[in-house]
């Protein structure tokens, strides 16, 4: 079992449609999630920590890829069990 951190930048204007896409991939996981405001550039940042096997670690990334066409994802391994 893993703990993932996965760091979300996506445009601030179809942030809700994004959010239910990846609320839908990883529902039952998630142990913490973070919001912070929209930059000045309209860029919303969304913090979740996402408890999973480690052999899913790279399924679940690549179906959040497709998930949000607009936008960055980046991934931090928080803890190894």
């Amino acid at each position: 079992m893993q703990i993932i951190e996965l760091d979300f930048e996506i445009p601030y204007d179809g942030r809700g449609k994004i959010l239910r896409g990846i609320i839908d991939k990883v529902r039952g996981k998630i142990r913490d999630i973070h919001f912070f405001p929209p930059t000045s550039s309209g860029i919303s940042e969304i913090k979740i920590e996402v408890e999973t096997e480690a052999e899913n670690v790279k399924k679940l990334i690549k179906e959040l890829k497709n998930v949000i066409k607009e936008g960055k994802i980046s991934v931090k391994i928080i803890s190894d069990a």
